[in-house]
This record gives C-alpha cells, structure tokens and sequence, in this order.
C-alpha cells in the first residue's frame, strides 16, 4: 500500500525485482484498493456468482433470510476454513476434522445428558477433547515423524469408529443453550429503528472500525518516512467498503422478527479476526509461512519446525471441535453422519481462496472468500433445483478449475488466479514483465485460453490464424481448444453413466 520517497530528480521509483513498472501515479483503481488488485479477485468472483443466482433464481438468493441462512448453514465448514488454511500452509493437509467434530459432538451431548455437566461444562468439555486429539495427532507428525496425511487418515477411521462406539447410532439433544449458539440470533432491543437494533449497531461498529484502522495505517506510513495513497483513494475505498457493509447490515437486520445477525456469523466474525492477527502480525504466523515456504532455511533461522506443525494440527482439531459445537446447536442433537465429508470442504474452501499446493503461501481472508464462494455455489444450485448429485459434480469442477488456473497463473509469474486473468487485462504490465523478450503483441495473452475454452471453434480459428506469427497466443488458443474437449469428454463420460443408471433402474 506504500511507495518509497522520490527525489525531483527520479519520478518512477524502482520496482521490485521480478516485479512490473508502473508510474509514479499508478492507475485509479491500482491506488483505490491498495496497489494489489489481485486479492479482491475471488471476492469479485463472489458477488457476482451471488448476482447471478439472484437473476436466475427470480430474486430469491439476496433476500434476509436466505443470506441469513448461507451463514447459519455454512459457519462451521468456514470455521474449519480457518485451521485447514494453516495445515496447508505448513505443506500438511489434515483428512480427520469431520470425524473429530463427531466425536467431540457426541462427548458434548453425552457429558451434558448423562453426567449433568452444565452446559458451559459440557461445552468446555467438548473444546478439551477436540485439542486433546489435535495434540495426538500434532505429535505423531511433529515428534514421530509420519506424515501429515497418513496421520490423518487414520485418525479419520479411528475417530469415526469411536464416534460411532461412544454414540451407538443413538440420537443426543442438544440443550437451549448451544441450539442459541449454533441458531440464535443477535436480540432486539432499544427504538424502532425498522431493523434489527443489534445488527444494526454492529454494522456501524464495522464501518467506524475500517475508517480508524485505515487511518492509522496512514499515520503508520507517514511515521516510517513512506508515502501514503493519496487521500481521494483512500476515502473512495472507505465508502466502497462502507456502502458494501451497510447493505449487508441492512440484509441481515431486516428480515422477519425474531431474526437478525446469526450468532454463528459473530463467532466466525470473531475467529477471522483473531487468526488474521495471528498469521500476519505474530512470530508464530510468520513461523508458519516459513516452514511452508521452506522447511530446512526455517530451521536454520531458529524456528522450530516440530513445534509449527504440533500446533497447527492442534489447532486444528480445536476449531473443529468449535465447529463441531456449532453444528450441534445448528442441528438440535447428534448423529451418525455428522462430519461427513466436512474436511473436503474445508479443503476445497482453502484452495479455492488462493492458498498454495505446494504450501507457503494463503490468507485468512481468501479461505474465508473461497468457502463462501462454495457456500453460495450450493445454495444457488439448490434454488434453481438441482439435485445433489448434480450439485457435487459441479463444486467438483469448479474446485478442480479453479486450482488449475492457480498453478498455471503462479506458473506464468503471478501469485493468484486473479493474476492470470489481470496479465490478459493488462497488456502494458505484460510489456514491462517481459522486458523486451518477446514482442508485445506475442505476449501469450492468456484471455485467447479462456475465450477459446467458451467457445472451442474460436479457438481453432485462432490458432489456425496465428500459429506462424502469433507461436505464443497460438498456442494459448490451444490450450483452451484441448481444455475444452477435456472437460466435453469428462461431461460425455458422467451422461454416460447417467444413462446406464437409469436404464439398469439404479436412478429410479
């Protein structure tokens, strides 16, 4: 969001390495959100995936409580998001939090219906157990040395099973207290306001919070010897983000009465906010994207490799235990198949928002971003109707794609997927980045791979057009001409099956 000081003498302050030149100036929208357009990317792939279905669906996705039920209804898997994006980052992947949320819901429900712990009790009971297994877990990884992966994957069949042994298939109630937890609604009080007081109040706590962190951060930069945005583009940003902030404190305080802000959204609210702290202005953050990046030149730098990964797993079975409460309260009791399937989408939220396969690299943000960007998906493809088998087939896709396009734009020099899609917007960066190599007009635009995938013959127009003179946007149009005929082929094969369980009558 800074730029160094200038002298009369040098206008154009020296870029980063490996990084494009740009003015002094810098374009309007460059200035308005921070010099980084790549991180509103997947946010503006968001909202208009939410308009979308709002056109399609006849006006039935932005409504108070549909919004109010995507965040009751999703909370928990967002929550999940969170410690997931950690493992990752580490260069782990954890295969047992919906197990673990399964064990730690039915110890909850059991100590508070059968031991006469109170509700708190049980509750605290239940957080205890979920860091319990995250330890067990943490040190199998981080002290005996087997795989992230390996250990989860048993502790997936192990804790399933127990699960299953503590529970015996029975349903547990959840009592008053946790369904508030995991259902409630912010309370009303105070005038008439035609909205929900509570809702209302913390709408405007947000929107004095940005406008004072934004100044400070102004003051921060002054005080180092930097030069700030210039004031016009950070009042733009601030109203953007205030006008985004109060339609969504209208959206969720105006619904029917009795509804309001979902208390699930408070605690998630809470959560980004406290591991957002964490994972950029901490020494355990900056520890976690170290061995990420790399294991062996964290170590020699003194950070402590085993301790990294034994917390982040611990860490991690404390949130699923947290969602796992959540849940509970959101469902009203327990059950067999609770947990099921939880930590895929957890998974597919965290790459979705941009984290690295390889690790190193992801925000709090973007996972909180991505599992939305998922929360929306389902809820949309279930307005219009489509039935879940449906519904899987396409998350699949859109996960798979989504991390494709993500290796290919880190592997075109960019950071995120919204990179890929801002070198095709922007040529003259692609001018600067090559630095003469090619000529400008061969740049490889990778716009002629996603227009080429829309419309495969277009495609081969274009490469038919340009294979002598253009090699390099030729062969982009091929790329998108040979995705396309993959992803016909993939969708030939599922109508395939489709129509074989229909005539053998499995579908019937």
């Amino acid at each position: 969001m800074t730029s160094t000081n200038t002298t009369k003498t040098d206008p154009v302050p020296a870029a980063p390495t490996g990084q494009p030149v740009r003015s002094a100036s810098g374009s309007g929208l460059m200035q308005i959100f921070g010099g980084n357009l790549r991180q509103y990317g997947m946010l503006g792939a968001l909202i208009v995936l939410a308009l979308f279905f709002q056109i399609v669906s006849g006006g039935k996705m932005l409504t108070p409580s549909n919004a109010q039920n995507i965040l009751n209804g999703n909370s928990y898997v967002l929550i999940l998001a969170i410690g997931m994006l950690f493992v990752i980052i580490t260069g782990q992947i954890d295969l047992a939090p919906g197990s673990v949320a399964a064990v730690v819901g039915i110890c909850t429900a059991l100590s508070i219906n059968y031991w006469g712990f109170p509700w708190w009790a049980g509750i605290l009971f239940g957080l205890l157990i979920g860091i319990l297994i995250g330890a067990w877990q943490g040190a199998w990884l981080a002290f005996v040395g087997v795989p992230g992966f390996i250990t989860t994957l048993a502790g997936q069949m192990l804790f399933r099973g127990l699960d299953q042994y503590i529970g015996k298939a029975s349903a547990q109630p959840a009592p008053d207290e946790i369904e508030y937890i995991g259902g409630g609604y912010l309370p009303e009080w105070g005038p008439n306001t035609y909205m929900n007081n509570s809702t209302l109040l913390l709408g405007m706590l947000a929107i004095v919070l940005i406008v004072v962190m934004e100044f400070r951060r102004r003051a921060r930069v002054t005080k180092a010897g930097g030069t700030p945005v210039p004031l016009w583009a950070a009042i733009v940003r601030l109203a953007v983000m205030a006008v985004a902030l109060g339609y969504l404190t209208w959206l969720f305080g105006s619904g029917r009465p009795g509804t309001s802000f979902p208390v699930t959204g408070v605690i998630l609210v809470s959560l980004v906010l406290i591991y957002n702290f964490i994972a950029t202005r901490t020494t355990l953050g900056r520890g976690v994207y170290a061995v990420g990046g790399n294991k062996a030149a964290a170590a020699l730098t003194g950070i402590s490799v085993k301790k990294i990964y034994f917390l982040t797993m611990t860490n991690m079975s404390f949130l699923a235990a947290v969602a796992a409460i959540m849940f509970l309260g959101r469902s009203t009791s327990t059950g067999p198949s609770d947990g099921v399937g939880w930590e895929l989408d957890a998974i597919a939220a965290v790459f979705i928002g941009g984290a690295a396969v390889s690790g190193g690299i992801g925000t709090v943000t973007g996972s909180l971003i991505g599992g939305l960007v998922m929360a929306v998906l389902n809820n949309g493809l279930y307005l219009l109707g489509v039935g879940s088998d449906m519904t899987q087939i396409i998350k699949g896709l859109v996960l798979l794609i989504a991390v494709a396009f993500d290796l290919y734009s880190k592997a075109q020099g960019k950071p995120s997927i919204i990179g890929a899609l801002m070198r095709g917007l922007n040529p003259k960066a692609v001018e600067a980045e090559l630095t003469g190599a090619l000529p400008s007009r061969d740049a490889g635009n990778p716009l002629w791979a996603v227009l080429s995938f829309l419309v495969f013959p277009v495609g081969l127009v274009l490469w038919a057009l340009w294979r002598k003179d253009r090699p390099n946007s030729a062969r982009q149009a091929r790329n998108g001409v040979v995705a396309a005929l993959v992803v016909g082929l993939f969708v030939g094969v599922v109508g395939l099956f489709i129509a074989l369980a229909q005539t053998t009558g499995l579908n019937s």
